[in-house]
Order: C-alpha cells, then sequence, then structure tokens
C-alpha cells in the first residue's frame, strides 16, 4: 500500500492556518468534494485550520450550494476568497452559504475570469512577475471601475493598471498557493494521476505545478488506487513528482447529478438520436435566431443558458457536426450538454486543459461565441456577473471576460424584459400577454462584464438576440435590425427600452420560420472569406 494514502481527515489536518488552497474544480465537475468536506468538518471540530485563502481559476459547487465551497464557507474558516465563479441559483431558493458570507462582508471577496486566474496560477509555477494582459479592460475586472472586488470586505487590491510602451495592460501579481486540491480517477502507488472518467482536466496539473513549485503540497482525490506502473504513461495527466497525498472516494461522482456517463469522458459515443428535441416556445424561438448567425464549418464557444439550447437546435435540423464547439472546461467538438452537466460535452473531439483552451479564446482564435446576457446599456455593454438585488442567482464572470475581449463575432441572447413576462406563439406571430416588469436594455449595467465601447474600438461583430428583436452594436449605438411579426416597434421595442436604441432604415421581420413549431430545413452558410486575420490587440 502506497504510503501517500492518507483519508480526507489526515489529509486536511495538514494544511496548515492562514494557507492559500487552490482547488481545480468547475461546478461539479472534477470538484474534490470529498477533501473540502473534510476541511470543514475539521474546522467545525478543532476550529483549523482557519483564516484560509481559496484561489478557485472556475468554480467549485454546484449551482445550488450543496457542495463545494459551500463545504468551507464557514465564518472564521474563510478569510478571502478568489474565483472565477460562485455556486449560483434560482431565486426562490435560500442562498448558497458563500453568498450569504459575502453579502454579510465575513469573507473578501473576488471575482476574476477564469483564464487570467489560469495564467496567475502557471506564473506563480514559473516564479514569474505576474500576468500582463488586455482582457478584462473597462469591465469591471479593471481597477477604474471595480478591480474585480465583490464586497466591502474586499479592500486589497489584486489588480493594477499599468502603461508599457504607451498602451495601457492590466496586471494580475502572482498568488502562489501552499497547498493544492486537484482531482481525478485513478491514481497508482507512486501517486501518479489519470483522468480516464473524467469530463474535464481544467488546470489540474498547472494548479498542482504552482504548490509544489512554491513550497507547498497537494492532495489527489481520486476514485481508485491500482499499482505502480499500471497506468499507461501516456495516460498520466499529473506526474507522481507532484502529488504527495492521496485521497481515496469510491463515490465520487462524475459532475452534478450525474455519477457516470461514458460519453461525457469519450468512452463511448451517444446517437444523436438520444438529445430531446427543445420544446417549441420562446426559448427555442431566441436560440433559433441565434443558431442563423452561425457559419458552416466554425468553431464556436457556448455560453450558459438559452444559448446552451443550439447545439440541440443543429441536431433537430440535422446540422449536428456543421459547427466544432469549443467551450472553455477544455472539450473540443460533439454536443456541449446543458443544466446541471454544463460544461461538460457527450461525444468530443478532445478534451484539452483549459488553461490552453483559454488562451485559444483570450485572443479570439474561435469563430463566434454564443452567450447570454442580464443586461445591455445604451453603450452595449453587457452584464452577466452581477445583479445587486439577487446576487446568488449569478455566478460571477467565469471565463466570460476571456471569451469576449477578443472575440470576432458574438451573439448574446436574453429576452428583452424580465419579471412577470407572459409571451405566446400563435398563427406565426409573437404576442406579448403581459409585459416584463423590468427593462433588460438599460441606460447603465450594474456591473460591466462586457465593455462595448471597447469592442467597438477593436471592430468586433455584436448582435444581441431576443425574442422580440434583433440588435445590433454600431459606431453610432444600439440599432433594431429585426423584428418579430406581430411587435410594434415603437411599443414594444422602443416604448420598453430605457436604452436608448435606433431603428434601421432597412428594417426587417425576423425570419418567419422561427416562430413554426416544425424544423427549420436549416442550411447553414458556407464561408466566404478566409479565417485567417490580422489580430487587433
Amino acid at each position: 500500500m502506497s504510503d501517500k494514502i492518507r483519508t480526507a481527515a489526515e489529509a486536511v489536518a495538514l494544511i496548515p492556518d492562514g494557507a492559500t488552497i487552490a482547488v481545480n474544480s468547475s461546478s461539479g465537475l472534477c470538484t474534490p468534494d470529498s477533501v473540502l468536506r473534510a476541511i470543514g468538518q475539521s474546522f467545525a471540530d478543532t476550529g483549523h485550520p482557519r483564516d484560509l485563502d481559496m484561489f478557485l481559476p472556475i468554480a467549485a459547487g454546484d449551482m445550488y450550494g450543496i457542495d463545494g465551497i459551500d463545504h468551507v464557507a464557514k465564518p472564521g474558516l474563510l478569510r478571502r476568497v478568489i474565483a472565477g465563479s460562485y455556486p449560483s441559483g434560482p431565486s426562490n431558493r435560500e442562498s448558497p452559504k458563500i453568498w450569504q458570507m459575502i453579502g454579510a462582508d465575513q469573507v473578501a471577496a473576488y471575482n476574476l475570469p477564469s483564464g487570467i486566474m489560469f495564467d496567475m496560477i502557471r506564473d506563480a509555477a514559473g516564479k514569474r512577475a505576474g500576468v500582463l494582459t488586455k482582457v478584462g479592460l473597462d469591465t469591471f475586472i479593471d481597477p477604474r471601475r471595480l478591480g474585480a472586488k465583490m464586497n466591502k470586505a474586499a479592500e486589497g487590491d489584486i489588480v493594477k493598471l499599468v502603461e508599457l510602451d504607451g498602451d495601457e495592460w492590466l496586471h494580475f501579481p502572482n498568488i502562489p498557493p501552499q497547498v493544492a486540491i486537484i482531482r481525478g480517477t485513478t491514481a497508482d502507488e507512486k501517486g501518479n494521476i489519470s483522468m480516464e472518467h473524467e469530463g474535464g482536466y481544467l488546470g489540474a496539473l498547472d494548479v498542482a505545478l504552482a504548490a509544489r513549485n512554491n513550497g507547498g503540497f497537494v492532495i489527489a482525490q481520486v476514485k481508485r488506487v491500482t499499482t505502480a506502473g499500471a497506468i499507461p504513461p501516456q495516460r498520466v495527466f499529473v506526474p507522481s513528482t507532484m502529488v504527495d497525498f492521496i485521497v481515496v472516494d469510491p463515490d465520487q461522482w462524475q459532475t452534478t447529478e450525474t455519477p457516470y456517463d461514458p460519453a461525457i469522458s469519450g468512452e463511448v459515443r451517444r446517437p444523436f438520436s438520444s438529445f430531446p428535441p427543445v420544446d417549441f416556445g420562446t426559448d427555442k424561438l431566441i436560440a433559433r435566431r441565434a443558431t442563423l448567425e452561425l457559419m458552416k464549418g466554425d468553431a464556436v464557444n457556448l455560453g450558459f443558458g438559452i444559448s446552451a439550447l443550439v447545439p440541440r437546435i443543429l441536431i433537430e435540423e440535422g446540422q449536428a457536426e456543421a459547427v466544432t464547439w469549443v467551450i472553455e472546461q477544455g472539450a473540443v467538438g460533439g454536443v456541449p450538454l446543458d443544466g446541471f452537466a454544463f460544461g461538460c460535452a457527450a461525444n468530443a473531439q478532445a478534451i484539452i486543459p483549459s488553461p490552453t483552451q483559454f488562451t485559444y479564446f483570450q485572443s479570439g482564435g474561435e469563430d463566434c461565441g454564443l452567450l447570454s446576457f442580464m443586461e445591455v446599456d445604451v453603450d452595449g455593454n453587457v452584464n452577466v456577473s452581477r445583479l445587486a438585488a439577487k446576487p446568488h442567482v449569478t455566478a460571477g464572470v467565469g471565463g466570460f471576460i476571456d471569451i469576449t475581449s477578443h472575440g470576432r463575432k458574438l451573439v448574446f441572447s436574453g429576452y428583452f424584459t424580465a419579471g412577470g413576462l407572459k409571451l405566446e406563439i400563435a398563427d406565426g406571430k409573437l404576442n406579448i400577454l403581459q409585459e416584463g416588469k423590468f427593462p433588460k436594455f438599460v441606460e447603465q449595467v450594474e456591473h460591466v462584464t462586457f465593455s462595448g465601447r471597447r469592442s467597438r474600438t477593436l471592430g468586433q461583430d455584436i448582435t444581441y438576440v431576443t425574442e422580440r428583436c434583433v440588435i445590433k452594436l454600431t459606431p453610432e449605438g444600439l440599432v433594431v435590425t429585426e423584428v418579430a411579426p406581430g411587435i410594434d416597434v415603437e411599443r414594444d421595442v422602443l416604448g420598453q427600452a430605457k436604452a436608448k436604441l435606433t431603428v434601421s432604415p432597412d428594417l426587417k421581420e425576423m425570419d418567419p420560420r422561427l416562430f413554426r413549431s416544425a424544423p427549420m430545413n436549416l442550411a447553414l452558410p458556407e464561408r466566404a472569406t478566409p479565417r485567417f486575420r490580422t489580430a487587433k490587440d
């Protein structure tokens, strides 16, 4: 038996007070839940470890806060949390414990782009000077806005605006971890870790490397242990030299509400016929219109929300493999999943580390990004990261800023108003039965997660898709270019927006196929111009 194997309680007993802990996880995907639970239990029993800083590049815990970071969301245990995302849930449920702590200023909370956090981990591992990037300029990450701070307890600065050769950059100083907590599928007796049942690798190797190179140690949670040398070397994702302790949890789930699905880890292929069609309604209407922005052969990033329905729209239209999906957790190709399995893909062509995928996004490597919005303002800024009235129903920025900072073509989808909106699609028309109480096109968004002002200087192609109209961001502002049949532009669009909108002189009616339950007989257009281009900054 390996001398590296410990119970979860034995492993966390070695964590010193005041340590910075980096955790490799994404919601329920790859979450080392047994170890996090043991930290919370140890604190409850002994008062230690305490005053911890948690560094979570994507997230730890599902959207309801019943696992992951909520195990350690205890006053006195946490001092500071820096996360790409936080657990979120519907407004009719109690807030996750971490959001209760954030709201009560019981922990200093920061929200950074996930890709930047992986960059910080890699720079900490290499003992470099920190991350220098344009990703996040003119968003809430920018110190001229909020500097990534989520509450009043976040007093210290973790990002700086600097000038280099007459240009503006954001500098993120290193935050080296003393402890890394990662997860895999199998460990051999030497401590080599493989990930054959995982739906993504995320940044396990980078997180482990950062802790070891800064004098810390690594705890790896796995499902099983095998003899030394039993894992083929090409399947070892984290080598034994970077693993100090192994915690075995034979019951660990693949992701939230999914004990194990071999299609997620690429061990089998799931038939396209097994994916249920999207029920006809306004969600489908919006997703269908977003689909019309794609071109055959595109590499397309997919965000949470209504946009996550687009892969199933393409399956229904017989276009399942017309585009290649690329998602931040590392899957390339296949069918991205929605709901609790979001971040995983069935039938992926490849699964690559998240830090590499984010490098691809940060320079606009993908052809298109399909994302969501909570608010859009007069400058075209988008908020997806925070609503003061309901902070716990939002997850934070995640990879949104990494994806949108240099994305060539971005499509933001959502409803035009919120709060009691009731709609009906009948006879090929959209009828508003009850208007929403809250406009989503506002004068100024609460959180700038995407900068429309910076977007115009970069020449990005920006579209906002709603159930009643399509809007383009132009140098002159927001322009309504399409309207749904049955919708009065003056009353239902201009009259329901607080942001200034203008109407295109070439206003068109939205495609009538969107408003019929039958398939659209969709054929995505071929790309007329080559992908290669000179990237702007």
